[in-house]
């Protein structure tokens, strides 16, 4: 197989490649994770490993390697890049921390604490943190969610929160995304999407969406990287939702996944017919639309994976997206679970280029370096 595996002793909670230079051709090789649920939290920094081992066949050998970590207050909840060298950390405890990693020497240090962004009684109060639930970074824009139903805008530069949305939600927000430089979309625990538009003064959401009929929490959101109006959410169901937030307030296609939560969901950012989802049930799926699905062999069991092709039914859609396609011929989408015999939780993953990472409940992070080979 085309996937190296590390064990870390540690369960990993996030896992993040760090962006590549603008002009760079070269796969990405850095990425980062945090860890929950141990007494010793880190954040590391690690290399994929050498591609200079490739074998004869150019299949892939050596294991990622830790360049260096850094003790983190709490459990990971979650973590962005901010750019090449900075990684903004949400805490359960909820504090929010840029790391910065110095290359030259490979080390990691903080670099700037927002003490307590979260907090559900008063910031004074020593045990008053709220767990901050979400990061995401637009440098040196940086925009955090959290237990307390609070959303923070702070920038890297400044001491003070930008702006603070104080009783944004009366729920818990479980995970932000940038939806437009201005505008965010949130996920919270009563099955809404909202989005929130800086530009205005009201803390109020510009719009709200919701699942129909029960609350199923929603865990995590993801926003197509060139069409800007689908949406991608999953949450305690395992269910993928996909949304058009130009029409409607309901899912445009709930699509069956896993058998548990669903802890992440992320478009492929350059090649986003292909679409990534883990859960708590051990399985991490490729959901690929890309149109010539339909004309491949159907990949069953080949290779030891399982593939199901499944319709959906959609609105009638005027853009023609994969995701939104009401084209009959265009109705098949292929999924791969790429790890079909995992047990524990699969927390997190990340997807660059050819190359995936993802982290684990059972201590271990994996790496796949081909994934469309």
């Amino acid at each position: 197989e085309d996937v190296s595996a590390k064990f870390v002793s540690q369960k990993i909670s996030r896992t993040r490649w760090r962006p590549l230079p603008a002009a760079a051709l070269q796969p990405p090789d850095i990425f980062a994770t945090g860890s929950w649920d141990n007494e010793d939290n880190r954040i590391s920094i690690w290399s994929a490993g050498d591609l200079g081992n490739a074998g004869l066949n150019g299949e892939y050998h050596g294991e990622p390697h830790l360049l260096c970590d850094i003790q983190h207050n709490g459990d990971v909840m979650d973590m962005q890049f901010l750019d090449q060298e900075r990684i903004v950390v949400a805490s359960s405890t909820g504090t929010v921390t840029i790391f910065r990693h110095h290359q030259n020497n490979q080390t990691l240090s903080a670099n700037h604490r927002w003490e307590k962004a979260h907090y559900h009684v008063d910031q004074d109060t020593s045990c008053g943190g709220a767990a901050c639930t979400g990061v995401v970074c637009n440098n040196p824009e940086i925009v955090t969610v959290g237990e307390d139903g609070r959303i923070n805008l702070f920038r890297a530069d400044q001491k003070d929160a930008v702006r603070t949305i104080d009783n944004a939600d009366s729920s818990t927000l479980h995970a932000v995304t940038f939806l437009r430089t201005t505008e965010i979309l949130t996920v919270n625990s009563i099955g809404q999407l909202k989005i929130w538009d800086f530009r205005q003064q009201r803390n109020e959401p510009s719009q709200i969406f919701s699942l129909a009929g029960d609350r199923v929490p929603l865990h995590c959101v993801d926003r197509h990287p060139n069409q800007q109006h689908i949406v991608a959410t999953g949450g305690q169901d395992g269910m993928l939702s996909i949304w058009d937030i130009r029409q409607g307030t309901m899912p445009v296609s709930l699509l069956n996944a896993h058998e548990a939560e669903m802890w992440e969901v992320h478009f492929h950012p350059s090649d986003p017919d292909h679409l990534f989802t883990c859960s708590e049930d051990g399985s991490l799926w490729h959901w690929d639309t890309s149109t010539n699905v339909s004309e491949k062999p159907s990949f069953l069991h080949q290779g030891g994976r399982s593939t199901a092709y499944l319709s959906h039914s959609t609105i009638n859609q005027s853009v023609v997206s994969a995701w939104l396609s009401n084209d009959p011929t265009k109705d098949r989408m292929e999924i791969t679970n790429l790890i079909p015999n995992q047990t524990l939780s699969v927390n997190s993953l990340d997807v660059l280029g050819p190359c995936l990472v993802y982290g684990t409940d059972a201590e271990a992070i994996y790496v796949n370096r081909q994934l469309f080979a």
